[in-house]
């Protein structure tokens, strides 16, 4: 396992230096789930939501959280982003006995030319976008769940490329 590098040599915690590092094109991909009820989900999908474009909400929230990763996440550096992307994807459950949820997935892309990854900002826009999600859904549906939020794919820098196992 690699060493912790956000902790210096008296175990503290530091922001990393990452001047001397090349700057390289780095990506990240990240996803995250909300299980809701399908008369939710149907809700939001035929645009009868009081609140307006739920997914158009998500959306925004999830890019402008990505530009401030900085700001939320201490020892993040602050990056200067090329691309920043959210799709959302309404999921119906298929069967009639529950097994399968109906859920909405969120996925964000994050690019930039740099010194240091930018994989925090992928999972920072699908988090915001989750829980956006949730907090305009609440009220009609208090048994959402935010689930599955996680790094997919990753490259450039030292450390090259990353695919999670899972990832589709």
């Amino acid at each position: 396992m690699a060493e912790l590098t956000h902790l210096n040599q008296n175990g503290e915690a530091h922001m990393v230096d990452v001047g001397a590092k090349d700057i390289t094109h780095r990506s990240a991909r990240a996803e995250g789930r909300v299980y809701m009820q399908p008369e939710t989900l149907n809700m939001i999908v035929e645009g009868r939501h009081k609140k307006g474009d739920v997914f158009a909400t998500c959306r925004i929230a999830g890019i402008m959280a990505a530009k401030r990763c900085a700001e939320l996440i201490p020892l993040c550096h602050s990056l200067n982003l090329t691309a920043v992307s959210l799709e959302i994807e309404p999921v119906f459950s298929q069967s009639q006995d529950s097994t399968d949820k109906t859920y909405v997935l969120l996925s964000s892309i994050c690019k930039l030319d740099a010194k240091t990854g930018v994989e925090m900002e992928a999972l920072t826009a699908v988090s915001v976008a989750c829980l956006t999600l949730y907090d305009m859904c609440k009220a009609v549906d208090k048994n959402m769940e935010i689930s599955g939020i996680r790094l997919l794919e990753k490259t450039g820098g030292r450390s090259g490329h990353y695919r999670h196992p899972h990832a589709s």
